[in-house]
């Protein structure tokens, strides 16, 4: 069963999806906006990491300090986000691997897809 960590600063949304990727097959631990990411991927390494902020610049900011620590960099990550077209341009421009967007609405099977994707 593969571990994700999910970071998303609507705490509903959070649970729903807590809850759908969990029925998935998924073991899931959620926290909120967490600048601190690198931290809480110490404390409970993960094997994938979701992102779902409501700005964009959020996520990218969690994604840019995962992507800087040497121990996370090459981790898979999903970021879910209401501006897809420029949230790949962002990462077009930095030739960012192992990620993949999922624009919203968005369901559990959609995020849950993109993560068996990157974790096949």
């Amino acid at each position: 069963m593969a571990r994700v960590l999910l970071i998303d600063d609507t705490p509903e949304i959070a649970e729903l999806l807590t809850f759908a990727l969990r029925d998935l097959g998924y073991e899931v631990s959620a926290s909120g906006f967490a600048p601190s990411v690198n931290e809480l991927l110490e404390a409970e390494p993960a094997d994938a990491l979701v992102l779902d902020c409501t700005s964009y610049d959020m996520s990218d900011a969690v994604f840019e300090s995962v992507r800087s620590s040497p121990d996370h960099a090459q981790l898979p990550v999903v970021i879910i986000s209401d501006t897809p077209e420029a949230a790949a341009a962002k990462l077009h421009a930095r030739q960012a691997q192992r990620v993949l967007l999922v624009p919203k609405p968005f369901t559990g099977r959609q995020v849950a897809a993109a993560l068996a994707q990157l974790l096949a």
